[in-house]
């Protein structure tokens, strides 16, 4: 009897000594996934890094082998490593040195508490950048500077700068701001046209502005040609579409923003910009995060640089996407595509006859299944340009031709 009782209160232990281990996992799965979240974009969720201060410096750009150092090598050079053999510093390692000097932290400053007087200027949100040439010139994020009434540069030896914004691009998330100083660390442009998928990146920025200098992660490219949306502006307003955007699983956090996406040649392929936070509704997404390839980018630096802005083609209309429930609703054309809401009376929609209530089903003969497409088609564009709208207008379709003409700055 003593015996059964003993096995008996010894399994009864052993059991709940395992619900006490299952439990304190859970527990801490928990306090894991509740860890500070970054700021994403949208869609699926998807969140931008923060906005920062940068800080940078030129490097030099060695050359990069993958051979690995002999035992009886007399060489007093670092070994150089595949990233994926264990042991030694490794070609990351090795990346990230020459990178991480012409990283920089943005520090965005604004006015406080403008009710009690004069207020006073504080850090808003800190970010990342990456300097990119020998006049000091940074690229960054325009969230990241938007709003600012003073920037702060911070490299990682130390040296800070007041900023000025050069000019921005909100379509774009994109911003040049510059620095005046001796001796800058550079980080090479390289071209994004020549990635391919499953390619090894680093991803460097000052994620959660923690003191010690830029972050350093590293993963491989996902995929190519994405197209995102922004979260929503201060305003309400949507965010801009992004595309041609890398997709990385480089781990992408709050303070990343604005920071180079690097090839293990050095050169920066892209500038990190979101991280998808959710799938949907209560399902965490991993390892998903936006950077815009530095073909774009460089195309938009270049022109901001030589203007202070950038230039689109414009249409002139606000537009909406269709669907059966809207077109039922407002007895419209049943075909995919964009309901023109408004039009500028003194735009070239307007000019070309253009009316509210038409549906635009293609552009240049590009028939428009997704609400990002003409926004694609248009910013592939320059003024002057002519383009073929295919409208749906009643029970009947008409081609009318438009010359665009130059978007309102600001």
């Amino acid at each position: 009897m003593m015996t059964r009782t003993s096995r008996l209160i010894s399994r009864l232990l052993t059991l709940l000594l395992l619900s006490s281990l299952v439990a304190g996992c859970q527990a801490a799965a928990l306090r894991a996934a509740s860890a500070t979240p970054t700021r994403s974009v949208a869609t699926p969720t998807v969140a931008a890094a923060p906005a920062s201060s940068s800080t940078s410096s030129p490097v030099t750009p060695m050359p990069v082998t993958t051979s690995v150092a002999t035992a009886e090598s007399t060489s007093t050079t670092a070994k150089v490593l595949d990233p994926l053999q264990p042991g030694g510093a490794g070609l990351i390692a090795d990346v990230a040195a020459r990178a991480r000097p012409a990283v920089v932290q943005v520090t965005n400053e604004q006015l406080a508490f403008p009710e009690f007087g004069q207020g006073a200027v504080v850090p808003q949100g800190v970010g990342s950048g990456v300097i990119f040439d020998q006049d000091g010139h940074i690229l960054t994020n325009n969230h990241v500077i938007a709003g600012a009434q003073k920037l702060e540069v911070s490299l990682p030896d130390g040296r800070s700068f007041a900023a000025t914004l050069v000019g921005r691009d909100p379509r774009t998330d994109l911003a040049v701001i510059q620095i005046h100083g001796s001796n800058l660390p550079v980080l090479p442009l390289g071209d994004s046209g020549k990635l391919v998928v499953g390619q090894w990146v680093v991803a460097i920025g000052n994620a959660l502005a923690l003191p010690g200098g830029p972050t350093v992660s590293a993963g491989v490219i996902s995929a190519l040609g994405r197209t995102v949306q922004e979260p929503n502006q201060p305003d309400g307003s949507p965010g801009p579409y992004l595309f041609d955007v890398i997709q990385t699983d480089a781990p992408i956090n709050p303070g990343n923003s604005g920071g180079p996406l690097v090839d293990l040649e050095g050169k920066v392929i892209g500038i990190n910009t979101l991280a998808a936070v959710q799938a949907e509704p209560g399902v965490q997404a991993e390892n998903i995060g936006f950077a815009i390839a530095i073909n774009t980018a460089k195309a938009i630096a270049d022109e901001i640089i030589r203007t202070g802005h950038v230039t689109y083609a414009y249409l002139g209309v606000s537009l909406y996407p269709n669907s059966p429930a809207l077109a039922a609703r407002f007895n419209l054309p049943r075909r995919p595509g964009e309901i023109i809401v408004s039009i500028d009376p003194s735009s070239p929609a307007a000019r070309a006859g253009l009316r509210r209530g038409d549906v635009i089903v293609a552009v240049d003969g590009h028939a428009l299944n997704d609400e990002s497409e003409f926004s694609r088609i248009l910013q592939s564009h320059r003024p002057g340009d002519q383009i073929t709208l295919t409208i749906a207008r009643g029970s009947s379709e008409v081609t009318v031709k438009v010359t665009l003409g130059t978007a309102p700055t600001g």
